[in-house]
C-alpha cells in the first residue's frame, strides 16, 4: 500500500539521515510491499550542516505497517521514510552502501519468490483442474488460495521493476489494479484459511457425531469460494478508490503509484493501518483460533464407533495439513501485523539494522505466497501423486 502527503511532497534526490520521530515511518515504508520513497530536494554538500525542510513522500504497499517523519539533509536518490504527521524531520542516513546492498539484493529475493511461487501455484492449479480425485471440498479451497498467490507473484515483476526505475511508468489504470491485487493477497490468503478451518471444523463435529453432511458438497465449496472473492474485493475497495499516479510538481517526469488520502492523512494513513489489522488480521486469526480450539477438545473427548475410525485417519490427515498452512501463514505474516501494532504505539529510531529487519518482514510476508505448493507436495499423497504424474508426462 502507499501513501503520500497531501500538504505537499518533493520528488527529488537527497541522501538522508533519519531521525524517525515516529515508528508508523521506517515499517509503514519497509514492511509495506514496496518501497516508501523520500526524494527531497538535491541539498549542496557545503550546506548539508543545516537543517532542511523536507517533504517526503511516500511510496508504500499495503504491508507497511509505520511511517516515519524525516527532515532531511541529503543529497542522494533514496526510498526512504515518510513523514505524514509532519513536514520537518532531522534526518542522518545510513551509509550509502547499504542502499546500494539493498538495490540488488532485494530484486533477485522478489524474482526468486516470484519464479518459486508462480511454478508451484501454477502446478497446484493444474492437478486440482486436471485430476477428477483432486475435486474435494478441501482442493476447492486450496485451489482458490493457489490462484490468490499466482495472481500475486504475475505483478511482482512490475514491483521489482519500479524498486529498479524510481519511478512508476505504468499509468493510473494499472496502479489501481496492482495496489489492489497487493491487499488481496494480505485478505484473500486469511479469509480462504478461515473457511478451511471452518470446514475442518464441521468434518471434525461430524465425525465425532457420526453424521454425514449432504450440504458439505464441491459446488457448495464453489460458492463459498465467490462469496470470499466478493468479500475481498469490498474490503479491498477503499484501497482502490484511494490508489493514483502523483506526480511531482517540481518534476512532471517523476511518478509515483501511492494511496493519497484526503486531509489529515496522519489519521487516514493510521485508520487504514487499523482497518487493515483487525479485518485482515485479528477478526481471521480470533476465528481460527477458536475453531481450532474447539476441533482439539471434541478430538480428545470424541469415542468413535468402527465406522467412524475408519474415516478418521484420512480426515485427520487432511486436518493436519490444513492447520500446517495455517500455521506457516501466520509465521509469514504475524511479524508484518505485529510491526503495524509497534508502528502504532511506539516511536523508534530509524538505523540501518531496523531498516533491514523491515525488509526482512516485507520479504517473509512475499515468501508465503511460493510455500503452499512444497507444503502440500510433503503433506498431502494425493497432491505428491498428482505432481509426479505431472512431472512424469511425457508428449506421445
Amino acid at each position: 500500500m502507499r501513501e503520500r502527503s497531501e500538504r505537499g511532497g518533493r520528488l527529488a534526490e537527497r541522501t538522508v539521515e533519519c531521525d524517525v520521530t515516529s515508528p508508523l515511518a521506517l515499517f509503514s515504508y519497509l514492511l509495506g510491499k514496496r518501497e516508501l520513497r523520500c526524494l527531497t530536494q538535491r541539498v549542496d554538500s557545503a550546506l548539508t550542516e543545516k537543517e532542511y525542510p523536507a517533504r517526503c513522500h511516500t511510496m508504500e504497499n499495503i504491508s507497511s505497517p509505520f511511517i516515519p517523519n524525516p527532515t532531511c539533509n541529503y543529497s542522494m536518490d533514496l526510498y526512504y521514510l515518510n513523514s505524514l504527521n509532519r513536514s520537518d524531520l532531522n534526518c542522518t542516513p545510513p551509509a550509502d552502501y547499504f542502499y546500494a546492498d539493498l538495490y540488488v539484493v532485494l530484486p533477485v529475493i522478489y524474482s526468486v519468490i516470484c519464479a518459486v511461487g508462480l511454478t508451484g501455484n501454477t502446478a497446484v492449479i493444474y492437478v486440482i483442474l486436471k485430476a477428477p480425485k483432486m475435486k474435494t471440498v478441501t482442493n476447492m479451497f486450496i485451489l482458490n488460495l493457489a490462484i490468490a498467490d499466482d495472481l500475486f507473484t504475475l505483478v511482482l515483476p512490475i514491483n521489482i521493476a519500479e524498486h529498479l526505475l524510481h519511478y512508476w511508468p505504468f499509468g493510473e489504470v494499472l496502479c489501481k489494479i496492482i495496489l489492489s491485487i497487493d491487499h488481496y493477497n494480505i485478505f484473500s490468503s486469511i479469509y480462504f484459511l478461515t473457511v478451511m478451518s471452518v470446514d475442518r471444523y464441521l468434518v471434525v463435529l461430524s465425525t465425532v457425531r457420526s453424521k454425514r453432511m449432504p450440504y458439505r458438497t464441491y459446488r457448495a465449496a464453489k460458492i463459498v469460494s465467490l462469496c470470499v472473492w466478493l468479500l475481498v474485493i469490498l474490503i479491498v475497495m477503499p484501497f482502490t478508490v484511494f490508489a493514483g499516479v502523483y506526480i511531482s510538481p517540481d518534476d512532471t517526469e517523476r511518478k509515483s503509484c501511492v494511496l493519497s488520502f484526503p486531509s489529515p492523512e496522519s489519521l487516514w494513513f493510521k485508520a487504514s493501518r487499523i482497518y487493515t489489522l483487525i479485518l485482515g488480521f485479528a477478526i481471521p486469526v480470533s476465528t481460527i483460533c477458536i475453531l481450532y480450539t474447539m476441533m482439539l477438545y471434541k478430538l480428545r473427548n470424541m469415542r468413535l464407533n468402527t465406522n467412524a475410525k475408519a474415516l478418521d485417519k484420512a480426515k485427520k490427515k487432511v486436518t493436519i495439513m490444513v492447520f500446517i498452512v495455517l500455521a506457516v501463514c501466520l509465521f509469514c505474516w504475524t511479524p508484518f501485523h505485529l510491526s503495524t501494532i509497534v508502528a502504532l504505539t511506539t516511536d523508534l529510531r530509524t538505523t540501518p539494522l531496523l531498516i533491514g529487519i523491515s525488509y526482512f518482514i516485507t520479504s517473509l510476508s512475499y515468501a508465503n505466497s511460493c510455500l503452499n505448493p512444497f507444503l502440500y507436495a510433503f503433506l498431502d499423497d494425493s497432491f505428491r501423486k498428482a505432481f509426479k504424474k505431472m512431472l512424469e508426462c511425457r508428449p506421445a
